[in-house]
């Protein structure tokens, strides 16, 4: 299983994707929206969770892509 991946704001605007216990992003996007659907390919891709954050650092949205019984195909 990989690193569960965070959807978290920047300091300086944007928002960033971080996995977990990384100091740095792995992306900077300008929208939440972007940050979230790469977010979503690398937990995907990691087997691991999504954590969405909102702009006041608390987690909003929480998403599993290790344990699915039925993994959609495609």
């Amino acid at each position: 299983m990989g690193k569960n991946q965070h959807v978290v704001p920047n300091p300086n605007g944007g928002w960033d994707v971080k996995g977990e216990k990384n100091q740095k992003a792995t992306v900077h996007t300008d929208n939440k929206k972007d940050a979230e659907k790469i977010a979503r390919k690398i937990s995907q891709n990691q087997e691991s969770e999504l954590f969405i954050h909102g702009k006041d650092g608390k987690i909003q949205a929480r998403d599993s892509h290790g344990h699915d019984p039925y993994p959609p195909k495609g």
